[in-house]
């Protein structure tokens, strides 16, 4: 796919609509973008290559796009394979090219391609280094942790252009939600989606970037993944800054259920229309069993309290809420109240790992009481449901 962005800045990039899970585990049912872009100046650099999936339709893209000109650089803002399959190729297609990247990059760089030679044809950036191609001029920003440890992200002072690598990326192809971020119906929702589950783990590093860009005049957020921003760029960064600090960013209630053979599940639903008949802002279930883990953790980050509905299982916790809190643990979930409804039928013990789960995490409060449910809900149980509604709305 080519579209041109500037006079001298080109996109290369490509859409994947035959992928089925991005990174081997996340759902993407509207495919994702591979976005690259190309600069023809007094130099010509190439920003970022391609994931193999997309090689050919890449390799006819940057060809038509320099028009036979021969690149002089190729900047690596972000070593993951979804974004550097070709630079292998790129070396032995243009010998005269010079790889630009982090220094961490470049030694990173033999582990992907055995028998790379890299020698006299790399160039080490770090931060507040300047790649010179004429009128368009590459500030470099070390972006650490946004979400591998190499990601350089760089300014465009010609363009105001933000090459923000992983950083304000979301899943999509860009046929499907727009080649802009003004076409995008409703770009929070995949990019949230994206952002918890791909970078969510590393808050202090993107709050760390966003005070970098701060000082930027910055007219256009041109991302690895998903559309090119460039109008409302202050409600985007304005979502970053919430979603990096792990603020909630919607008043209202999770409730995250596993159930076996649906007795949690209905005393799920219960609670529910109880925490509405009480007033609760918003109200969002979601059964575990048969909905996408990832946004399931999207929510879990977007409200500010959660309800964990589970079955006990094997002496433990029923399987979908076990591998649903591991994720919440290993993305930094934090900041957060709780409130817990256990199902046993002879010997519950869904409450206890998850209260232990839960202790893991850092400043997050499980409320009392807990609710436990034999095996099916009874009228009996109403009134703790109520006492349990009462206490994460306090």
């Amino acid at each position: 796919m080519i579209r041109q962005l500037s006079n001298k800045v080109t996109y290369i990039g490509s859409d994947d609509l035959d992928i089925d899970l991005f990174e081997s585990q996340y759902t993407v049912p509207e495919g994702v973008s591979y976005n690259s872009y190309l600069i023809t100046d007094e130099k010509a650099a190439i920003l970022d290559t391609s994931d193999v999936r997309k090689a050919d339709e890449w390799k006819k893209s940057l060809a038509d796009a320099l028009a036979g000109r021969k690149p002089d650089y190729l900047v690596v803002h972000h070593l993951e394979p979804d974004h550097s399959a070709l630079i292998a190729w790129v070396l032995e297609e243009y010998p005269e090219v010079t790889v630009v990247a982090g220094a961490q990059a470049l030694r990173m760089l033999p582990q992907f391609f055995e028998g790379i030679s890299l020698k006299g044809r790399t160039l080490a950036v770090k931060e507040g280094d300047i790649l010179d191609l004429g009128e368009h001029k590459l500030h470099f920003i070390a972006a650490p942790m946004v979400h591998w440890p190499e990601v350089m992200m760089s300014f465009d002072e010609a363009d105001g252009a933000l090459y923000s690598a992983d950083g304000f990326g979301k899943f999509g192809a860009l046929g499907k939600c727009g080649f802009y971020g003004r076409d995008d119906d409703d770009w929070a929702c995949e990019a949230r989606r994206y952002y918890f589950n791909i970078v969510g783990k590393y808050g202090p590093q993107v709050q760390a970037v966003l005070a970098k860009a701060a000082g930027l005049p910055i007219r256009t957020i041109r991302p690895l993944h998903g559309p090119i921003l460039e109008d409302n760029l202050g409600e985007y960064i304005r979502l970053y800054d919430i979603w990096s600090r792990y603020e909630p960013e919607t008043d209202g209630i999770f409730i995250a259920c596993a159930s076996i053979h649906g007795g949690t599940l209905a005393a799920a639903e219960k609670l529910a229309e109880i925490l509405r008949a009480k007033g609760a802002p918003k109200v969002v279930l979601s059964d575990l069993t048969r909905s996408d883990v990832a946004e399931n953790v999207e929510d879990a980050f977007r409200y500010p309290r959660i309800v964990l509905a589970a079955s006990s299982y094997d002496a433990g916790l029923f399987t979908p809420m076990y591998e649903f809190l591991h994720r919440l643990h290993i993305k930094g979930w934090c900041r957060r109240k709780a409130a817990i409804v256990e199902n046993g039928s002879w010997a519950p013990s869904a409450g206890r790992v998850m209260k232990e789960m839960l202790g893991a995490m850092k400043d997050v409060t499980v409320v009392e009481p807990s609710v436990t449910i034999r095996s099916r809900m009874k009228e009996t149980d109403i009134p703790a449901l109520e006492a349990l509604a009462d206490a994460i709305l306090a």
